[in-house]
């Protein structure tokens, strides 16, 4: 028999047992309701579910409705010079092509966070690290929804993503010549430092009035372009293009994930609070 692979979020009211979520079910909202919502449990202000219709939610197909609401874990990993790794999706998938966020993906059977985390980690990045030589910390959970907004059409996938945070005793150069980006889901990889995230979180996705860039912000970062046999090639890309937002209508741009921001944004905090 076939192992099952996939894990679904289940929750439970009033300490009842548990029952699988539903597909169109609000997991943020439903721990609002339940008192429990805080700044590590959240969702775009656009999420479809907040705004998704019972005649919406029931015209949806049956192979939509039926799949609930899948478990994913994301890694920040973090250089011992306080760097971040993002990588860029490859264009030929499905949901989010050609979008920055962390390396990770779905929760297997069996598998911790931090397993999950470290397998996706090195299958889509190459990068192996000992759970023994790390130290993790969960930063929080972001309700994830493809397409992010229901202007752009109805929601075909739905996830509860718990982002980790790995504090690694290597720098980013150290690092970057173990990397080995698989091709088929990675087409560019980027180191972040707390600088260059101020002026990425700075771009509120949502929100039509960029406002000022902060100050020392650089015009452009390097990247690591992934070709499609698996070869890295540095180029400079413009942080422009790390600062652009989730466009409402149409085709979706080259942009910084919204619950990668959200991500980043925890990170800043734990460097204010190390003083």
């Amino acid at each position: 028999m076939e192992k099952v692979r996939r894990i679904l979020v289940h929750l439970s009211r009033d300490k009842g047992v548990p029952q699988c979520a539903s597909f169109v079910q609000s997991i943020t909202g439903h721990f609002a309701r339940n008192s429990l919502e805080d700044d590590h449990v959240k969702r775009a202000q656009f999420c479809p579910f907040k705004y998704l219709t019972e005649i919406e939610a029931a015209s949806l197909p049956d192979e939509i409705l039926n799949r609930g609401v899948d478990v994913g874990v994301a890694i920040l990993l973090q250089s011992s010079n306080q760097k971040v790794l993002l990588t860029r999706r490859a264009a030929s998938l499905r949901i989010f092509p050609n979008v920055w966020v962390p390396p990770g993906g779905h929760v297997e059977l069996d598998e911790t966070l931090l397993d999950a985390g470290l397998r996706e980690l090195k299958e889509e990045t190459g990068l192996e690290l000992d759970p023994n030589d790390v130290a993790s910390q969960l930063l929080g959970l972001w309700e994830s929804v493809y397409p992010p907004m229901l202007s752009r059409g109805p929601p075909k996938r739905h996830h509860i993503v718990t982002y980790m945070l790995l504090h690694c005793s290597l720098s980013h150069l150290q690092l970057q010549e173990s990397l080995k980006p698989e091709p088929a889901e990675v087409s560019g990889c980027l180191w972040v430092d707390a600088n260059l995230v101020k002026a990425i979180v700075a771009a509120v996705d949502g929100e039509e009035d960029p406002g000022p860039m902060p100050t020392n912000t650089p015009q452009s970062v390097s990247v690591m372009e992934v070709s499609p046999m698996g070869e890295l090639s540095e180029s400079a890309m413009s942080v422009s293009v790390l600062c652009n937002r989730a466009p409402a209508h149409g085709e979706d741009v080259e942009r910084v994930s919204t619950g990668t921001k959200y991500a980043l944004e925890l990170w800043l905090k734990t460097l204010q609070s190390q003083g």
